[in-house]
Order: structure tokens, then sequence, then C-alpha cells
């Protein structure tokens, strides 16, 4: 009842929302944003900035699409992914972005993006639940392999040859597209 509570008051713009966000939900979104960002400040501010943008985007969070903690995970992933890339490109380059020419994909492009995305989720659903959540952990969450054997009880050394196996047979469903 607690979810449900909390996406009622963020949605009202109720600030007890957000503060009931933090209060049941800053965990999850510290273990998402931790393999990301490696310093301490930059994973805060990123936690505040992912609570903004849940705050900003709640009304694209549609339980028929998915579950709330998926749907948590991606904004909170998205929100370190974009501090990261900031934070290799420099500060100074968001200024000259708008004067630069735009950086989104001609209309090919992005049909071509999305036959490419719809071709690896129908190969990663094909995959088994292991390789899946092993697949999931590694290149959507950005764990360590260290992280990954610790929490599932593999070794590295397990961890890095079913991954390789993994990428080795997407990379033969895909026809050699999949890349790190």
């Amino acid at each position: 009842m607690e979810e449900q509570e909390i996406i009622r008051l963020i949605r009202e713009k109720n600030e007890q929302g957000a503060a009931l966000l933090l209060r049941h939900y800053a965990p999850l979104m510290r273990y998402i944003i931790a393999p990301i960002l490696a310093n301490e400040q930059d994973r805060e501010e990123c936690l505040s900035e992912a609570v903004m943008r849940v705050w900003e985007k709640i009304d694209t969070y549609d339980p028929q699409r998915g579950g709330w903690s998926a749907w948590l995970t991606a904004v909170t992933r998205n929100a370190a992914r974009n501090r990261a890339r900031q934070k290799r490109s420099g500060s100074d380059t968001e200024e000259l972005t708008h004067t630069l020419a735009s950086r989104e994909p001609s209309p090919e492009e992005a049909v071509l993006q999305q036959e490419r995305s719809a071709a690896l989720q129908k190969a990663i659903g094909r995959l088994s639940p292991q390789g899946r959540m092993l697949f999931y952990r590694k290149y959507y969450y950005q764990q360590s392999t260290a992280q990954i054997a610790c929490e599932t009880g593999m070794t590295q050394r397990a961890v890095e040859g079913k991954l390789y196996r993994l990428k080795k047979n997407l990379r033969e469903t895909l026809g050699g597209e999949v890349h790190e």
C-alpha cells in the first residue's frame, strides 16, 4: 500500500510523496546509482536529481506497462548515466550543445535503432532466467563482475564465463551486432 500512496502523493504534487519516496526507495536508488558514479557527492546529487525526475515524470508511469520498481529503477539509472556522461564531457559543453547541430538521429537511423532494439529484446527474452539476470546486471545496471559474483554466490570467473557465452550467443543470434 505504501507504493500506491507514494505514487498518489507525487501525482498530487504533495511534497510528502517525495519524502516517502526517499524513505522507502533511497536504498534501491543508491544501489542502482553506485556502479555508475564513483564519487559519493555525485551519487547524492544524482539521487536528488532522480527524485526530481520521478516528481516531474510521474505521469509517464503506467502500471499496465510495468511495475513501479522497474519504472523507478529505469528513471534512476537514466539519471545516473546522464550525470556520468556530463562528468565525462565536462559541464561547459552543455552550454555549447544549444548552438551545435542536433544530435538526434535521422528518421532512417531511428527506425534502424528501433529494429535493433526490438531484435535485442527478443533475443534477451529467449535467454534463461539466470542469463537474463546476468545480462541486465552487467549491461543495464552496469554492475561490476565482482559485485555480481558476490551477490549471486558465483565466482568472478564463472560470471565472466557466462557473460562471454551470453554475448557470443547474442552475437550469433543478432548477426554480430552486439557491442559492450
